[in-house]
């Protein structure tokens, strides 16, 4: 309201601003009430209703204000703009003019709305006030039940550690820090620690304050010093306290313990801490705070961070409140309820606790399952302790971050989200203050992220994504405060949805049919579309959804198609959405965007990455002025939209493509400073002139991290030019990442290497065949990953590449050199006897397809983990020393020099290195110490035993390939074997004994002329407890399993392949494999049957291929009664004509594909039409298949393949085939070449 842009365009408009000054004024009102609607909302329905009616009217506001700011937007644009491009602005945006005699009532209707709402504050009894200063809490204190204390012994000892530690650390006093979410145990923890006996022996005195909310420093010393002294005090100077206070502290050990901490300010710490520093050496402090910035200000020692109890000791918890006397021996059946009950909890011992105590004594089961089934905030205060503990941190959030939270609710539980994408879409929903100067708003957004993460709303999630996660309560609390806003798609609640919702999110199926979106159109005010999808899979839309429901939501802001492979365009109309910020189109198989897209003028992020067949962006690009984010890493764009420098707000631009005479000049790019992240620079073969380079500024893009250079292929025809142009093209020394690719230059500039680049980790160059030396990259000082490929005119890698430094590459850890075909030495760095080596830290080195490298290595590498040589098969230099190897790799270079294993080593891999692999061999079988873990051998065609005539008696893992004449060991007993691939090997193995392995996991036998069978030994059934994949695949003389079955109750997984003389699969399938999910039999032509009893229970995967006797009696095969969901068939079957048979399958099936039946003519309508719950059915090459069924396919099929069918591809072209009404009620139909969905 406060833009003079949009006030003067409203004026101009003869839009009286009286309007505006009154709405402005309710809003003022109303806002001054809102702390206190926050915190009373809990107890109280009507304000909770109240909120959420506010935010409704306010929303609504700020559409039709953002309505009118998009049209002064508009207007200055085309005022800007040619004639040209103003008529084409004109013509797409001409549906979107804004009719002010319109407006005026709209903006009334909403005014007398927010008045309404505003008057209904005091009957509510809403103060305007910053809430009360209420406490929901009982004050803590040191005493504790430590029988009910469970999962946290390792954190009490690390605690204890630090406290009984007198290390100076040249602080006077000890600050422990004790941080983690509400109800995570920090008092709990601490108060165990306090009640130690060697803790109370340690300290002369300790003393416990609970500080909760208010941090008065006058109140906590008087607090301290009675506590101290045993004595009621009545000083109010704080003065004459922190005297007496010195005075009892002054060279006594002492120990305090100030609970639950939330002051954040370092001045009124500092404060505080004052007479402490007069306390004995060892004195210690310990501070528990939900806060990470509370600790932060008041640490001395690192944070000792608390993370959720096993969901084990979770349990013991609950049983020992919920039971008596902990035991639930005569409670198996709420056993099993409380266990689950106690999953919800998410390792959170209050949560555990309290719902224990509040199932303490009841016996009924019904009541238990209630508890179950129910939302944590159904329970009043009076039942449960969680609430009051979350809500405390949901209290003493600022009023911006309460409503970033509450959009968080838009994520299901255990969703992990990166942080980039959170902050562009608080930035696409204006949920963020609007920055001062000099500060981006991807800033604001960075802080209010790093403020929900350090008060414990946010947690890092485990896995290598840098991604995170909110536990459950904490996801629970941001549904319930969010309410009607914010609506995650579920199975169970797909009627709840609510005009007034404005933020939805659902979680992808494979194919999302239109009937699950229907409800949509009731949200006509939404402005989140956010499907969430899991990586690498495919999924598809209903094409209905893009083209008619979403344009009718005509408020979207947040719209995500991401990962739908049936989107291959959007429709013109997307350009009415004028609200649009954040657009993900990527991973779909669009192929254009809709010119209409440059008039989406507020477009912040637009997200197009690996959308492989979009070759073209929009020509009005430059129009989106508002655009900050551009991704299309991945495309096939050949050139980039003219004008690219008026986007000055860019601030992160994945690609940029050089064009060509006439196309788009390098020098665009001058304009864009403010880029960051990656940025990619294509076709740099296309510059004519240095100069033109240089023109791109990429020194003063000083906020760039990484810069990928690429020239384009071909050769060049002038690498004079090239290497000017390079020159031109250096980046400011801040830079982190580089690569250079397909560089035509026979030498580097200066530049590159310079030890100015001190931030520089990463450096790969690759395919710069007519440089002859490598430039000096030893010199940087932070250098952690170097990759060298395709420099075919290097001979020599020597002083150059080190540079002047004392001691080059202090900090690298990966060093990869490939592919450089004139490569023959490599000179080492200094004398050999000198202490200072390069490559100190170096853990990886790897050397691939080097072929004419002779020599030599650095002598001796201290921290190398991993070494890796192939296809050097001149090199004769001995490896260097390596005490810490754990990994060493070695393909086609048998004339390497090899010294003494070291007994670190874990995995040792060998292809074609016959000598190498024989001397190994027998150094492990002569020194136990030096025997690795896993071991791969692979073509050693002459290789014949195992030294000693027996396996390495450490190893768990061993793969051979391509050794026929090695005899395969096959001792009595081999404990630790775990895997074990063979294939193309072992030409003397019959039989394989499985009971000989115990611990045999998973086994792979390929291809090999003479095994027979599969054997265990006489006597008792032999029980394969470990084996849970076997495959047997290629071998032609295999005929048997062991006699009786094989009985492997965790097998979950059997491929039997090409044994072309099996007669049998295991007898007694049906029991004996209990746990078989997939089964895949092909190649087997003398198989007739399945074993008597059937298959096992278990199965949810079957492929039969090639099997032609097996399929023919396919109706006894009984699959009716399996819970399969995917089959497979295929092969010539002569007489199969019709395929399938009425109750041939399950209806559970949910995938199906039939391949190859080159004799099937007809589809059975009534085998089919039962399959209930098939959703995905590929037909591929069946060239007699004439037509669809008369009775169409299954309704709940949502995928159709098909492939290699000429007569039925005719018959089912879209909507002129004659079987196309059969099918056209399928979203993703795929035929050879033509999709359609």
């Amino acid at each position: 309201m406060a833009s003079r842009e949009v006030v003067d365009y409203m004026r101009g408009n003869k839009l009286n601003d009286r309007l505006l000054k009154k709405l402005k004024i309710t809003l003022l009102s109303v806002n001054a009430v809102i702390n206190d609607a926050e915190e009373k909302q809990f107890r109280s329905p009507l304000v909770k209703e109240w909120l959420h009616e506010l935010k409704d009217a306010v929303y609504d506001a700020e559409d039709l204000w953002d309505e009118i700011a998009t049209q002064a937007l508009q207007c200055r644009l085309e005022a800007k703009s040619g004639s040209t491009i103003s008529q084409v602005l004109k013509q797409l945006s001409s549906l979107r003019v804004l009719n002010f005699e319109q407006i005026k009532p709209k903006l009334e209707e909403i005014l007398d709305r927010l008045e309404f709402i505003a008057k209904q504050k005091n009957v509510l009894g809403l103060k305007n006030s910053a809430g009360e200063k209420q406490s929901w809490k009982i004050p803590t204190t040191s005493l504790v039940e430590e029988s009910e204390v469970y999962g946290r012994d390792d954190d009490r000892e690390d605690i204890i550690n630090l406290l009984l530690s007198d290390d100076s650390n040249g602080n006077n006093i000890c600050v422990v820090p004790i941080v983690g979410m509400a109800g995570i145990g920090k008092t709990t923890l601490a108060q165990v620690v306090y009640n130690d006996e060697r803790v109370k022996e340690h300290f002369e005195f300790a003393a416990w304050i609970c500080v909760s909310e208010e941090f008065d420093v006058c109140r906590l010393t008087r607090t301290v010093l009675e506590a101290v002294t045993s004595i009621s005090c009545d000083i109010k100077d704080l003065n004459l306290l922190q005297l007496k206070l010195k005075e009892n502290l002054t060279g006594k050990k002492f120990l305090l313990v100030l609970d639950d901490v939330w002051n954040e300010s370092y001045t009124r710490w500092e404060a505080l801490r004052r007479p402490f520093n007069s306390g004995g050496q060892g004195s210690k402090i310990i501070v528990t705070t939900r806060n990470e910035n509370v600790a932060s200000v008041m640490r001395t020692v690192p944070i000792h961070y608390l993370k959720q109890l096993t969901d084990e000791d979770c349990w013991l918890l609950f049983a020992k409140h919920a039971f008596e006397n902990g035991s639930t021996d005569a409670h198996a059946i709420l056993e099993g309820i409380g266990r689950d009950i106690v999953k919800k909890c998410k390792g959170l011992p209050l949560a555990a606790k309290t719902l224990g105590c509040l199932l303490r004594f009841k016996q009924d089961a019904e009541e238990w399952d209630k508890i179950l089934r129910s939302d944590i905030w159904e329970f009043s205060d009076d039942e449960s302790n969680i609430l009051p503990a979350l809500r405390i941190s949901y209290h003493y959030l600022p009023s911006h971050l309460k409503r970033c939270f509450a959009y968080c609710s838009i994520f299901p539980k255990d969703y992990e989200f990166k942080k980039e994408q959170l902050i562009q879409l608080w930035m696409a929903e204006d949920l963020l203050q609007h920055p001062k100067k000099n500060k981006r708003m991807e800033e604001v957004g960075d802080e209010y992220f790093h403020e929900l993460l350090s008060r414990s709303f946010f947690q890092r999630s485990g896995g290598e994504n840098l991604c995170f996660v909110m536990h459950d309560l904490i996801n629970d609390l941001a549904k319930f405060v969010s309410g009607e806003l914010c609506f995650r798609l579920e199975d169970a609640n797909s009627q709840e949805i609510s005009e007034k919702t404005r933020h939805l999110s659902y979680v992808m199926a494979l194919e999302d049919l239109f009937k699950r979106f229907e409800i949509f159109y009731k949200a006509k005010c939404l402005r989140t579309f956010l499907p969430l999808y899991l990586p690498d899979e495919f999924y598809c839309l209903s094409n209905k959804v893009q083209h008619d429901l979403l344009i009718k939501l005509k408020c979207m802001r947040v719209l995500s198609l991401s990962n739908y492979h049936s989107i291959s365009e959007l429709p013109d109309s997307i350009g009415e959405l004028i609200h649009l910020r954040y657009l993900d189109l990527s991973r779909t198989l669009i192929k254009r965007l809709s010119e209409s897209v440059s008039t989406l003028y507020n477009l912040q992020t637009l997200k197009l990455a690996y959308c492989y067949r979009l070759r073209q962006l929009p020509m009005g690009m430059h129009n989106l002025i508002n655009l900050r984010h551009l991704d299309i890493n991945g495309t096939c764009v050949e050139e980039m939209p003219t004008q690219m420098s008026k986007l000055e707000s860019l601030q992160t631009l994945s690609t940029f493509i050089v064009g060509k005479e006439k196309g788009i000049k390098i020098g665009e790019l001058g304009k864009l400073s403010n880029l960051r992240g990656t940025l990619c620079i294509k076709k740099l073969k296309n510059i004519v002139s240095a100069n033109d380079a240089c023109e791109a500024k990429l020194k003063d893009k000083k906020y760039l991290e990484g810069l990928d250079l690429e020239w384009g292929y071909g050769n060049t025809d002038d690498s004079k030019r090239e290497r000017y142009v390079l020159e031109k093209l250096v980046p400011h020394t801040n830079l982190k990442k580089l690569q250079i690719h397909n560089y035509g230059g026979t030498r580097f500039p200066d530049w590159l290497g310079d030890h100015s680049f001190c931030s520089m980790v990463s450096v790969s160059l690759n395919n710069c065949g007519n440089c002859f030396m490598l430039p000096p990259l030893g010199q940087l000082p932070s250098l952690k990953q170097l990759s060298i490929e395709g420099f075919d005119g290097v001979v020599t890698v020597g002083p150059e590449f080190y540079g002047n430094g004392s001691q080059p590459f202090l900090s690298l850890e990966i060093l990869k050199f490939s592919w450089m075909s004139a490569w023959e030495e490599w000179c080492s760095f200094g004398f050999e006897d000198e202490l200072i080596r390069a490559f100190p830290r170096l853990q990886e080195l790897h050397i691939e397809s080097c072929q004419s490298l002779i020599g030599s290595f650095p002598k001796t590498l201290p921290s190398l983990r991993k070494l890796v040589i192939e296809y050097c098969e001149q090199l004769v230099s001995p490896l260097p020393k390596a005490p810490a190897i754990r990994e060493l790799e070695l393909v086609k270079c048998d004339m390497v020099v090899l010294q003494e294993l070291p007994c670190t080593l874990h995995s040792l891999k060998m292809k074609g290195c016959q000598f190498v692999v024989e001397s190994l061999l027998k150094e492990i079988s002569t020194q136990i110490q030096a025997c690795p873990r896993r071991l791969d051998i692979s073509d050693c065609s002459s290789l014949i035993s195992f030294p000693g005539g027996c396996l390495p008696t450490t190893l768990s893992f061993l793969s051979i390939k391509n050794c026929e004449k090695l005899e395969f060991p096959v001792q009595p007993y081999h404990a630790s074997l775990e895997h074990l691939l063979i294939a193309d090997s072992c030409e003397s193995l019959r039989s394989f004994p499985l009971d000989f392995f115990p611990k045999l996991n998973s086994l792979t036998i390929g291809r090999s002329r003479s095994l027979r069978l599969l054997s265990v030994s006489e006597g008792p059934r032999q029980v394969l407890t470990s084996l849970t994949y076997l495959k047997i695949q290629g071998c032609l003389n295999f005929v048997s399993f062991p006699r009786g079955g094989l009985s492997a109750p965790n097998l979950s997984d059997l491929w039997v392949v090409g044994c072309e003389n099996l007669i049998s699969l295991p007898e007694q399938m049906h029991v004996l494999l209990p746990s078989l999910r997939e089964l895949r039999v092909s190649g087997c032509p003398k198989l007739e049957l399945f074993p008597e009893g059937g298959l096992p229970s278990s199965l949810s995967s079957l492929y039969i291929g090639d099997c032609n006797k097996l399929i023919a009696h396919r109706m006894n095969w009984n699959l009716k009664s399996l819970p399969l969901f995917s089959f497979g068939i295929s092969g010539e079957c002569e007489n199969m004509k019709l395929f399938p048979e009425e109750e041939l399958l399950p209806s559970t099936l949910t995938y199906l594909s039939i391949f190859g039946l080159s004799s099937l003519e007809t589809l059975d309508g009534r085998g089919l039409q039962h399959l209930t719950s098939l959703r995905t059915l590929i037909i591929n090459g069946c060239p007699g298949l004439q037509s669809m069924p008369e009775e169409g396919l299954p309704m709940s099929l949502v995928e159709l393949i098909i492939r290699r069918c000429p007569l039925l591809r005719e018959r089912c072209r879209r909507e002129k085939g004659e079987d196309w009404p059969k099918i056209a009620h399928i979203s993703c139909i795929e035929i050879e070449d033509d999709s359609t969905s």
